[in-house]
């Protein structure tokens, strides 16, 4: 598990993010972190491209925090995608000017497929927006649970396995 900082109070708005294998989903809440709006996904590839993509959408949102789903198995255990997970959450950490936080996003994207279905979205519409739903989802928890989030502090050891 990454080393955490005492809390600190989010600033707004905060993005946020659901890291998948292939795609991350995008979510940003306002300036008073009232409304949350789901972005287009990102096509993951490289480190260096997930960064430069990820800063260009917090400078485009003028974004003050940055959260990060973290895929705890439904036991609450951190198993070997929650620690790749922190892993990245660390790098950004030590390469953005913002806080890191880690947000549980334990059952997100089963909430996100149903909130979709609910909204009348077709299987291929739900197959595009699914993962930036589940990052809307993210924030939301994030910002109604400010207590139970964990700031990633950059200088976390990073075990690598």
């Amino acid at each position: 598990m990454t080393n955490v900082e005492p809390h600190i109070e989010p600033r707004a708005p905060v993005l946020a993010l659901d890291l998948g294998e292939k795609t991350v989903g995008v979510a940003v809440s306002d300036d008073l972190s009232i409304t949350i709006k789901r972005l287009d996904s990102l096509k993951r590839s490289n480190w260096k491209d997930l960064l430069r993509n990820v800063a260009t959408l917090i400078q485009s949102f003028d974004a003050k925090t940055l959260v990060i789903g973290l895929p705890l198995s439904l036991d609450g255990v951190s198993r070997s995608a929650a620690e790749q997970v922190e892993k990245l959450a660390v790098n950004f950490a030590r390469s953005l000017r913002v806080p890191v936080y880690l947000q549980d996003e334990r059952l997100t994207s089963e909430e996100a497929r149903e909130s979709l279905q609910q909204e009348g979205y077709d299987a291929a519409d739900i197959d595009r927006l699914i993962d930036s739903e589940a990052a809307a989802i993210i924030l939301r928890d994030f910002l109604n649970n400010p207590n139970q989030v964990l700031l990633v502090a950059p200088e976390s050891k990073i075990n690598d396995t």
